[in-house]
């Protein structure tokens, strides 16, 4: 028998193979099934089991809706095993070990509220039929502490929830999440359960896999859907973050580099200074400059920006023009703002702001403003810029 070890990657629980030994057993049928699930029940598959014994998702699944067919029943084996708390077990559905790995991170990846399962499992395959043929997970909730922490992890999403306005819409509800996510939580790579949503709605302390885990179970709560989606950064290291749908139009949100904890950025925005809304309902043309998502899952185009934060805020600029740009530094400035965020549509465009804001004294009047109406004759001002979402940031 062949031994196995799954370790899910310690940043955002992605999936590594270990094979650690070696001789082997058989695999079992359908009817061997039907008496495992229900004895004497006219049930032939998991699916109908999980809806026999009451164990049916609320939420739509979408790793599970893109994998094969013949994945698709190991994926419901072990949804239903674990949600009964059987952390060991014999595999009953056919699959080989690659397979079984696929099925098994699908499931985790639709359902945040599985909260008990640690960074790694085993499993064991057959030398004849190569099957796998046991499985063990590593948990880090004792079972008898489940429905309690359960309980905990459901008020903690309702208190969030409860505090959204009924009439809210889509974006608004996703935005508030986000804005919430970034308020309560701490990026910390050394945080308790990270990989699980208790470390970001209870312990308020986590990477990006509890961010983004948290996001998908408190929208997933709401009715709304929302996705793991995992990859690495282009800089390197594992990376997860999510993607959301609002009017059959899908968009990414990555809360944790919404964090400026995490982005070490000295803050942005008016309206939540600190917020990086870069990564608010955005395109794949602007995650993908910093993101690469992995082949885990195929994943629609997200090539709207009907949703960017600075457009709908009235920040965005789609050209450079001297004296729309002008009047904008000085209205932010006679409204006593903290901020003004630029956003612009090019390259081009972009670059022309940055040179003459900086560089050709464009920002002296604005200055001479600001120190007028303070009664001062000195004026500091720091910026930021972001040259992947073409984003300047100018704190008065």
């Amino acid at each position: 028998m062949r031994k196995f070890l799954l370790k899910l990657a310690s940043l955002c629980a992605l999936l590594a193979l270990v094979v650690l030994a070696a001789s082997g057993i058989g695999g079992c049928s359908i009817v061997e099934r039907v008496k495992y699930e229900l004895t004497g029940a006219d049930i032939s598959t998991w699916e109908n089991a999980a809806v026999e014994s009451g164990i049916v998702s609320e939420t739509e699944e979408y790793h599970y809706d893109h994998l094969p067919k013949t994945l698709q029943e190991v994926y419901r084996e072990m949804y239903v095993r674990i949600m009964r708390n059987e952390d060991s077990g014999d595999v009953l559905s056919p699959v080989g070990v690659d397979d079984f790995w696929k099925a098994y991170y699908a499931v985790l990846s639709d359902h945040p509220e599985i909260f008990w399962i640690g960074t790694s499992a085993q499993v064991e395959e057959s030398g004849l039929t190569r099957r796998v043929v046991t499985y063990s997970l590593e948990t880090t909730v004792p079972a008898e502490a489940r429905d309690s922490m359960r309980g905990q992890l459901e008020a903690a999403a309702d208190a969030c929830i409860s505090q959204i306005p009924p009439e809210a819409s889509s974006y608004e509800r996703i935005k508030f999440v986000y804005d919430y996510l970034i308020d309560t939580v701490e990026y910390n790579t050394g945080s308790q359960d990270s990989q699980n949503i208790q470390s970001a709605l209870l312990y308020h302390s986590s990477v990006c896999a509890g961010y983004s885990k948290a996001f998908q179970y408190i929208l997933n709560r709401m009715g709304m859907f929302c996705t793991y989606v995992t990859g690495q950064i282009r800089d390197g290291g594992d990376h997860g973050w999510n993607m959301v749908r609002i009017d059959d139009v899908y968009y990414y949100v990555d809360v944790t580099w919404g964090d400026p904890v995490f982005a070490n950025q000295a803050g942005s925005g008016e309206e939540n200074p600190g917020k990086n809304y870069n990564y608010l309902c955005c395109t794949e043309y602007d995650l993908f400059k910093t993101h690469v998502p992995d082949d885990s899952v195929e994943l629609p185009p997200c090539t709207s920006d009907a949703y960017n934060y600075y457009k709908l805020n009235g920040s965005y600029y789609e050209t450079f023009d001297y004296d729309t740009i002008y009047n904008a530094l000085m209205q932010s400035v006679w409204n006593g703002n903290a901020s003004i965020n630029l956003k612009f549509g090019s390259q081009e465009a972009y670059d022309t702001a940055v040179y003459e804001l900086f560089e050709n004294d464009m920002l002296n009047d604005a200055g001479q403003y600001l120190m007028e109406i303070n009664g001062t004759d000195t004026w500091s001002y720091r910026y930021q810029t972001d040259d992947n979402f073409y984003l300047i940031t100018i704190y008065w």
